[in-house]
């Protein structure tokens, strides 16, 4: 289906807020523009969250983050450190922040169904005091992804609830999971990479390469 071929299409937010309806005081008055206390603990306590970004044309990425509970840093009330680990080197998130940077955060914590958004301006950091304090495995990062926090608040638990991610009993068979190295050797069928070499470098990857 071609984006013309949609017959009822809402343009407006007047459209949107007539269709969905007004949110309850409780949710109106949520968003705080600083890391409290609740904020600090709740990301001390997060072994991953997910970073959105855009580049100047608006082309939006979003991204994983993830380590230990308490590698992101609450440096103030307003500043928070995301350590950049050794990635894919395309660099997504890293470029865009470049180029605009507004970014958004969702914090999750396993087995908890709310979890922590917060956006805010962010930029790339090297203070060599800063990055040996995100040491790990023996390994300090190359630099470091700190957030101005403008705005901050609890995202309701309903998704989590309806995924059921955090029951175990719902989890499909390993065995039925798709492939990544299959995906992978497909999407980049030009470098002419069989299955079985894919898995091969991405478990090298995972084993020598995480830090």
């Amino acid at each position: 289906m071609a984006p013309d071929d949609f017959q009822n299409v809402i343009t407006t937010a007047d459209e949107l807020r007539a269709l969905v309806g007004t949110p309850s005081e409780l949710v109106q008055h949520k968003a705080i523009t600083h890391l409290d206390a609740h904020c600090t603990d709740f990301i001390g306590r997060s072994p991953l969250l997910f970073i959105s970004s855009a580049d100047a044309s608006g082309r939006c990425d979003v991204s994983p983050r993830g380590d230990a509970p308490g590698f992101v840093q609450v440096l103030s009330p307003q500043r928070l450190l995301i350590p950049e680990r050794p990635g894919n080197k395309r660099l997504d998130t890293l470029r865009n922040i470049l180029e605009h940077p507004g970014v958004g955060l969702v914090f999750l914590i396993p087995g908890l169904g709310e979890a922590l958004r917060v956006n805010g301006t962010a930029k790339l950091v090297r203070d060599e005091a800063l990055l040996r304090r995100m040491e790990a495995q023996g390994k300090v990062p190359l630099l470091a992804i700190t957030v101005e926090v403008e705005e901050c608040y609890l995202h309701c638990g309903k998704a989590f609830k309806r995924a059921q991610l955090w029951s175990p009993e719902s989890w499909p068979d390993p065995a039925t999971l798709p492939r990544a190295a299959a995906i992978l050797s497909d999407h980049a069928s030009t470098v002419r990479m069989t299955e079985p070499e894919v898995a091969l470098l991405l478990q090298e990857s995972y084993t020598k390469r995480l830090y």
